[in-house]
């Protein structure tokens, strides 16, 4: 039977990589001692070292790289409903109706 989805504060997270990178535990002892999964310390400790303390930013605190996305897409959607605005506008005034 599949655990329950558990979410994990990002002290935990730290905490957690540190045992692994400053008190030399290995992933498998570090997941037995915390009952977390392998894989999951694994992309921790990978986040990690690849962005520091910024690695987990919780809910509401979306990464610089997130937010810009979020705020393109946002600017796209306006952009489509602009120029589906004008092809409806262009296509009245083609034809008036009568």
């Amino acid at each position: 039977m599949a655990r329950p989805r558990t979410t994990y504060t990002a002290g935990f997270k730290r905490s957690a990589v540190q045992m692994i990178t400053e008190h030399n535990l290995s992933v498998a002892e570090t997941a037995r001692r915390l009952d977390v999964g392998e894989n999951l310390l694994r992309e921790w400790r990978k986040a990690f070292l690849a962005r520091g303390d910024a690695a987990f930013p919780g809910p509401g605190h979306p990464a610089p790289a997130d937010d810009e996305l979020r705020r393109l897409r946002a600017e796209n959607a306006r952009l489509r409903a602009e120029r589906d605005l004008q092809k409806k506008a262009a296509a009245y005034f083609a034809n008036p109706p009568t």
